[in-house]
């Protein structure tokens, strides 16, 4: 049961998205008539189940000083080298004000279409299970493996497998945790399920929406931009 747990959030914003070829990180884009960054930021700071917002960012982001956003959930952190050192910079300043029982949810900056029945039913899902988990989506397309120089070398079956989504909801001391050990080893998991499962750990997925999309190259602005305007 719930009891007195807390759900918070993690949004690591410290990246530079060079793949969308833009003049600022693609969280600062035009989207919808906010940043890619506002939208995927009030998903959480509007969620009445979630108690904070820390967001990672870069030291002396210019355009997050020119957003001036001021929210009394939101927080922000150092952002780091890579998502992982973002990411678990941003614990430890939950640290300072949450349990190590609590739940985070971390969520790309990149995501701004996650429909809040997505985190409803992730929340719903997770907060008695063992360990946490994740959204996806599983696989349908047919899955090729190549070699370096893409030439396929086999078909890959697809049974059971799935795409992994944000967010991804763990338990604040356990993640943490999870993050110094892999970094110790030399891991740099490219997410929280990664460093979970590094520890020993079986995150459950949780299947979410196709529309919850990752920003990465121009034209999934465009995408974006059809996503939010039909949930609005």
């Amino acid at each position: 049961m719930t009891g007195n747990l807390k759900f918070w959030a993690v949004i690591p914003a410290a990246g530079v998205g060079k793949r969308m070829q833009a003049d600022r990180p693609k969280q600062y884009l035009e989207l919808h008539g906010r940043t890619v960054l506002e939208h995927t930021l009030m998903r959480f700071l509007d969620h009445p189940q979630i108690t904070g917002v820390v967001v990672a960012l870069t030291d002396g982001d210019p355009y997050w000083q020119r957003l001036a956003l001021s929210h009394p959930k939101l927080m922000s952190a150092p952002g780091g080298e890579e998502r992982c050192h973002s990411v678990l910079n941003a614990l430890q300043v939950l640290q300072q004000r949450a349990t190590e029982s609590d739940w985070v949810l971390v969520h790309d900056a990149a995501r701004p279409c996650l429909r809040r029945e997505d985190v409803d039913r992730l929340i719903a899902a997770l907060t008695d299970h063992p360990v946490g988990g994740l959204l996806g989506l599983p696989v349908a397309d047919t899955m090729k493996r190549t070699d370096a120089e893409d030439t396929v070398l086999e078909t890959v079956p697809r049974d059971n497998l799935w795409r992994a989504l944000t967010p991804q909801m763990f338990r604040l001391g356990e993640l943490a945790q999870a993050l110094e050990s892999a970094l110790k080893k030399g891991q740099l998991v490219t997410d929280e399920a990664s460093a979970m499962e590094l520890a020993g750990k079986a995150p459950k997925m949780v299947e979410g929406h196709g529309d919850n999309i990752k920003i990465t190259r121009p034209q999934d602005l465009r995408l974006a931009e059809l996503y939010l305007a039909e949930q609005d």
